[in-house]
């Protein structure tokens, strides 16, 4: 089945925790310390993958957690990194953060890598702290908690042609003739569900990809009939092919005016691309004056080709004038100008000091909730250790003109402390 739309959660590898250890040798007095580190957690990564044209993986398996990375070791050995999990996406996949709806990573070449989820560092050993005051410490640092987050997985097709129009005006009917594809056709509106690709082929070295698209409503720029999940599969289009059922049922100028609209509305950039109308069921009776009257209407602004998908007549023309118009320098205008391609998330330096209730006070900051997280709680040196260093960033300064009074509780991450002088 066709999937356009996962929402995932990843979890990078915890790093393998350093250790405490002493050389005891024979004949080697005082030998010191000679714990390892721990090794990198694993990351979890997107891959792209030309093979793959749905998200239906992501549908069954929702959870990606990376292993941790090896313990340290005596003798100084360092524990292994853990290796990554590597995810395989179709090309055209955009990974969003699911909290911020921040864009991470737009995977638009076959084999580009994305890190969705870094690994942790690993924990130092008791050997990184030895100095002059300190010769034989008895801390080490636990592993980096990896990063973790819930992530939604959005796929825009990659095509060369974008077929749009308003439901049942032929659209699946015209793929399923100028391709091999064979998408769902009946004679009723929102046949297609889903988007179908096909591929064009003209001649030798002569071809192009098609994308059959929903059909789209008035109104669908807001979301109305699932606008939204639709619309995105236009963005990487180059060439818009709008069908209009010349039947009578409906006044094809109105309909290409409604579909233009609700692409300017949905993004701007869109309608500037080249735009060809295929007046699709030529066959039907009257359909000669509806033509004439389509192109009054429209003026020389846009190629119109008169044709009739069900009997395969006037699609040759079509095609080429596609062909050719692809063949065409064509500059995408920008939908959005902040699009990135990639994001880099940094973490907010300094804290953030919130009373949450009477007698108990939060720290919010990456920084230490890091360095709680890498500190054993259960070693006394390791507490001192932690001490130190947030009497020397000034925290307990901080939390005083805060007001929080000795006897209150301080949480930082997920450890909760007594704040006294």
């Amino acid at each position: 089945m066709f999937y356009d739309y996962a929402k995932i959660y990843v979890k990078g590898g915890d790093g393998g925790n350093g250790i405490v250890a002493f050389r005891r040798e024979k004949y080697v007095p005082l030998g010191g310390p000679c714990g390892g580190d721990g090794g990198r957690g694993g990351d979890v990564i997107f891959q792209g993958d030309e093979n793959l044209n749905t998200l239906m993986d992501f549908k069954y398996k929702q959870h990606y957690k990376a292993a941790r990375g090896e313990h340290g070791k005596g003798k100084n050995m360092h524990g292994a990194n853990a290796p990554g999990i590597v995810a395989k996406v179709p090309v055209g996949t955009v990974v969003k953060d699911a909290a911020s709806g921040e864009v991470l990573a737009d995977i638009v070449a076959n084999g580009q890598r994305a890190v969705a989820a870094g690994g942790g560092r690993g924990g130092r050993g008791n050997t990184r702290f030895a100095n002059e005051q300190q010769k034989a410490p008895r801390h080490a640092e636990k592993g980096e908690p990896g990063q973790e987050r819930w992530l939604v997985l959005e796929l825009k097709l990659l095509a060369d042609v974008g077929l749009v129009g308003l439901p049942n005006a032929g659209k699946s009917t015209i793929l399923s003739k100028i391709s091999s594809a064979r998408p769902k056709i009946a004679d009723y509106p929102f046949t297609t569900l889903t988007p179908n690709l096909g591929v064009a082929d003209l001649g030798e070295g002569q071809s192009f990809v098609a994308a059959d698209l929903p059909g789209l409503l008035q109104g669908a720029h807001s979301g109305l009939g699932l606008g939204h999940r639709f619309l995105r599969h236009i963005e990487r289009t180059r060439v818009l092919l709008h069908v209009l059922d010349m039947s009578g049922e409906r006044d094809p100028a109105e309909d290409f005016a409604v579909i233009n609209e609700e692409l300017r509305l949905y993004k701007a950039g869109l309608t500037a691309r080249p735009q060809i109308v295929a007046a699709n069921k030529m066959d039907m009776p009257g359909a000669e004056e509806r033509l004439a009257e389509l192109q009054k209407r429209l003026g020389d602004q846009y190629e119109i080709f008169p044709l009739s998908a069900l009997k395969g007549e006037g699609l040759q023309p079509l095609l080429w004038r596609l062909w050719q118009t692809l063949q065409e320098d064509i500059e995408l205008p920008p939908l959005e100008e902040e699009e990135v391609r990639l994001t880099t998330v940094k973490p907010e330096e300094g804290w953030r000091i919130e009373k949450e209730a009477e007698g108990l006070w939060l720290v919010k900051s990456a920084e230490l909730d890091r360095l709680i997280a890498m500190t054993d709680l259960d070693n006394e040196d390791a507490v001192w250790r932690l001490q130190r260093i947030m009497d020397k960033k000034g925290l307990d300064g901080a939390l005083r003109r805060a007001g929080v009074q000795p006897g209150d509780s301080v949480k930082i991450g997920r450890e909760e402390f007594e704040f006294s002088e």
